[in-house]
């Protein structure tokens, strides 16, 4: 009898063993999962199978249920859901590679420096660069073009500064634009002192410096393409909103996605500009697994820093000046009426409390009676303490936390100490909105969405100033931040039902990092590593 059990029992085991496994293509187990599901909750393993999350469990369970062609022991290390840049200039940060790079220097010595050594290794026909902050340098005021003029009296130099809203141009640069002292202009400055030309432009006269120069290549573009995605991808971003793109470029993006020459998913905002909107709003929104377009990007007004802001009361460090808007408001309203009567998303940047008031209360009024439009305003940088409560869930705030890290030093001088209280206000407008999207702004700020995350929480710069932090009543929360990189990201883009978090049936995009950014010392954040980043399921870093 005895050995007819046993013969039962191991029958009834080698039956149990036997049973056939599901199949998988990829395994990750024994990991610290962070799913940024509707609970926050926290996981040991995933299946992944034809590119998308198949199962989040427990490591013992799924080891049971599949077979997978790769399985990964995570070693117990921190796993997050592919980051989201909510707003970036992609393309342009692969165009910046390709010139002088200005961004940290502490003089505009030090900038000249940068141009004649990139010039004795380029032999440029026409000098670009970009990323020189007056603020950063002993003489805050802007430079003058003497300097460059005496270095290159016939070779035509235009360097930008890091928010992209001033640049300054030699005489040869001036000349092939034809701008002259009697030049005319709407929204910006071509600055002048005792009847003669700077070389600082601001804002829309910029154009005609960028007319001036040579066209990109095709295969310029490419090589632009290329080196962002290799630079985003080592800092875990497996999704970029693009804020501002013309059509040739989209499609440009769009080809080598389908050939699969990149691979990063890319949320595309078009740049308002008649061809682009009467072929878009024509054709309709355009989706792939990877690209999405549809929405237009608006530009309200100009950036802080060089003063272009528009706001509601005179500059605190300069009488009588207002910053501006850089488009007419009847323009800006028929172009924003336009967009509501098509399926288009509008996001349009706003840094001053005027700016952003016209475009909160256009939004308002458009939008009444259309709940699931989810229009964005970019930056939302200063909000006068009256106009908060137009944020909600389809007007989204979509801010980028080192901005405030990178202007507090300054900021309270152009605004004074009470309009700076309704400044860089993250957790004001998340309490109003709900949600916000979280980006970097780059290549005006680092790629890196690490400082995003400490910036945000800590309100400090890498130096630990200030001490306590900088209007700290405004830091989001860890959990806060890691949705506003992800999960709110993806809402912004309509995308969370694809995207933004580990859950079953969505993409499996997802980053391994060295250490947990939600449990190590909030000091150590900035030296946070990518080790593995994946999309689709596949190792793309």
């Amino acid at each position: 009898m005895n050995k007819l059990l046993l013969f039962f029992l191991g029958l009834f085991i080698f039956s149990c063993n036997s049973e056939e496994k599901e199949n998988a293509d990829l395994l990750v187990f024994n990991a610290e999962i962070y799913t940024v599901d509707s609970t926050f909750s926290k996981q040991e393993a995933f299946v992944v199978r034809d590119g998308k999350f198949l199962e989040i469990g427990s490591s013992e369970a799924l080891k049971k249920k599949y077979r997978a062609e790769k399985s990964i022991d995570a070693e117990g290390k921190a796993v997050f859901p592919g980051l989201i840049d909510a707003h970036a200039h992609f393309y342009g940060m692969g165009l910046q590679q390709q010139k002088v790079e200005l961004t940290g220097t502490k003089s505009f010595k030090e900038v000249v420096q940068r141009i004649v050594d990139f010039q004795k290794k380029n032999n440029a026909d026409f000098i670009t660069g970009r990323g020189w902050d007056q603020n950063d340098w002993p003489n805050k005021e802007f430079p003058a073009k003497d300097t460059l003029d005496q270095l290159f009296p016939e070779t035509p130099v235009a360097i930008t500064r890091i928010d992209g809203h001033a640049l300054l141009a030699n005489q040869a640069a001036l000349d092939k634009a034809n701008i002259t002292t009697e030049t005319t202009f709407d929204g910006g400055d071509i600055e002048q002192k005792n009847g003669k030309l700077t070389g600082i432009i601001v804002d829309n006269p910029m154009q005609l410096i960028s007319r001036a120069q040579p066209e990109t290549t095709k295969q310029d573009q490419i090589k632009a393409l290329k080196q962002a995605e290799d630079i985003a991808l080592s800092y875990g971003l497996t999704t970029v909103v693009d804020a501002g793109l013309d059509r040739k470029i989209i499609e440009l993006m769009d080809s080598l996605q389908q050939q699969d020459e990149i691979a990063i998913r890319i949320y595309a905002m078009i740049s308002n500009s008649k061809e682009n909107l009467d072929y878009y709003l024509e054709k309709g929104p355009y989706k792939t697994d990877r690209l999405n377009v549809r929405s237009v990007k608006f530009f309200g007004d100009g950036a802080l820093g060089s003063r272009g802001a528009a706001l509601k009361e005179e500059y605190s460090d300069r009488p009588g000046h207002f910053g501006a808007l850089l488009s007419p408001v009847e323009d800006f309203k028929e172009t924003a009426k336009r967009i509501a009567n098509s399926e288009f998303q509008m996001n349009t940047h706003a840094i001053g409390d005027s700016a952003n008031y016209l475009v909160l209360k256009t939004y308002d009024e458009l939008l009444e009676n259309d709940e699931d439009r989810r229009w964005r305003i970019e930056h939302a940088q200063i909000i006068d303490e009256a106009d908060f409560h137009y944020f909600s869930k389809n007007i989204i705030p979509s801010v980028q936390p080192t901005h405030a890290t990178s202007d507090m030093y300054w900021a309270e001088d152009r605004l004074g100490e009470e309009r700076i209280k309704g400044a860089y206000a993250y957790k004001k407008l998340l309490n109003e909105a709900g949600i916000v999207a979280l980006g970097t702004d780059f290549p005006i700020e680092e790629v890196n969405p690490f400082l995003t995350f400490y910036a945000s929480v800590g309100r400090q710069d890498t130096d630990n100033y200030p001490e306590g932090g900088f209007m700290k009543e405004e830091a989001l929360s860890r959990e806060e931040t890691l949705k506003g990189m992800t999960i709110w990201a993806a809402y912004a883009n309509f995308e969370e039902n694809e995207k933004g978090s580990i859950e079953a049936g969505k993409f499996a995009d997802f980053v391994i990092l060295n250490q947990d950014i939600m449990e190590v010392d909030l000091n150590k954040v900035p030296e946070t590593k990518i080790l593995d980043t994946y999309i689709n399921g596949k190792k793309v870093y």
